[in-house]
C-alpha cells in the first residue's frame, strides 16, 4: 500500500507527496495533497494510470468523497485526464486557467451529462491570467499564471504555509525517483533536453523565475522528478533556466520544411 512522502505537516496543514503511483510505460509523476483543517486540495491527479491507485492512496488520509478541490495546471493527459472519475466519486471543484475551462469538459462532459444531470462546467473555477487567491481551510494557496511553460494556460501554485511552489513542468527531470537533488550540475543533463522542446522560450523562462525570486520558496517541486530543496538549490535551478534558450529560440526555417 502506498505511503505518502510528508513534505509538511505542522499539524493543522499537512503537504503529502505521491511519487511511485504511475507504472508500464507511463512517465514519472508526483501527485501532491494538501489538507488545511477540514478542506483538502489534489494538485494534477493524472489520468488512468494514476486514479485507482491515488484515490486508494489519498484515502488514507481524508474521507475521499469530501474532496474539497482539484488542481489542474494544465490539459495535458498526465495532469487531469482523470477528470470524470474525480467528479463522479467527490463532491470536488476544479481549479484550472479560464482558456481551459471550456476544453476539459470534452473528457467529461458527455457521460457525466447524459446519465447523471452533472454539469461539469459548473465545478469549474476558472482562473483569469493573472492568478488568484483560492481559499483552502483557513488558509489559502495561490494560483500563480505560468503562462507558455509549457502549456499556454499554464498555472503553477504555491503554499504560503509550508513555502512549497508546486511548479508543474518546470524543474521537472527525466528520472524514476523523487529524491531532492543533491548535485545541481550533475543534475542538469536529466532536465536540458525536456526543457529546451517543451519550454516555449528564454523570455517566458526569465519573466517566470524573476517571480519565483519575489516568492523565495522554501521548496519548488515539479511534477516529474526531483525537487529542489532550500536556496541554493532553488536559486541555482533559477539562474539556469534564466539563460536557457527553448522553444522559439532554437527554431530555424530547417524545422519547417515540407516532408
Amino acid at each position: 500500500m502506498t505511503v505518502a512522502r510528508v513534505l509538511f505537516d505542522n499539524g493543522p496543514h499537512k503537504v503529502l507527496c505521491f511519487d511511485q503511483l504511475v507504472t508500464g510505460d507511463g512517465v514519472q509523476s508526483n501527485q501532491f495533497l494538501i489538507i488545511d483543517h477540514d478542506q483538502h486540495a489534489l494538485l494534477d491527479p493524472g489520468g488512468d494510470l494514476t486514479y485507482m491507485p491515488l484515490s486508494l492512496a489519498v484515502s488514507r488520509y481524508i474521507p475521499l468523497t469530501d474532496l474539497t478541490y482539484v488542481f489542474a495546471s494544465h490539459q495535458d493527459p498526465d495532469i487531469i485526464a482523470s477528470l470524470d472519475k474525480w467528479l463522479l466519486h467527490t463532491r470536488c471543484q476544479v481549479v484550472c486557467s479560464k482558456l481551459w475551462a471550456r476544453f476539459l469538459p470534452h473528457l467529461s462532459a458527455g457521460y457525466l451529462n447524459r446519465q447523471l444531470g452533472m454539469s461539469t462546467t459548473d465545478r469549474m473555477i476558472a482562473i483569469a491570467d493573472r492568478g488568484a487567491d483560492v481559499p483552502l481551510g483557513k488558509s489559502i494557496l495561490k494560483v500563480l499564471p505560468a503562462h507558455f511553460l509549457h502549456s499556454v494556460g499554464n498555472l503553477q501554485f504555491f503554499d504560503p504555509i509550508s513555502g512549497i511552489l508546486f511548479s508543474g513542468d518546470m524543474g521537472a527531470s527525466m528520472l524514476d525517483d523523487a529524491e531532492p537533488v543533491a548535485d545541481f550540475a550533475t543534475h542538469k543533463s536529466s532536465m536540458e533536453g525536456f526543457h529546451r522542446r517543451y519550454m516555449a522560450g528564454n523570455k517566458a523562462c526569465r519573466l517566470w523565475a524573476n517571480m519565483v525570486r519575489q516568492l523565495a520558496p522554501s521548496m519548488l517541486v515539479p511534477q516529474h522528478g526531483r525537487p529542489f530543496v532550500g536556496p541554493a538549490m532553488i536559486n541555482a535551478f533559477l539562474d539556469w533556466i534564466s539563460q536557457l534558450e527553448c522553444g522559439l529560440d532554437l527554431l530555424t526555417q530547417d524545422d519547417y520544411r515540407i516532408p
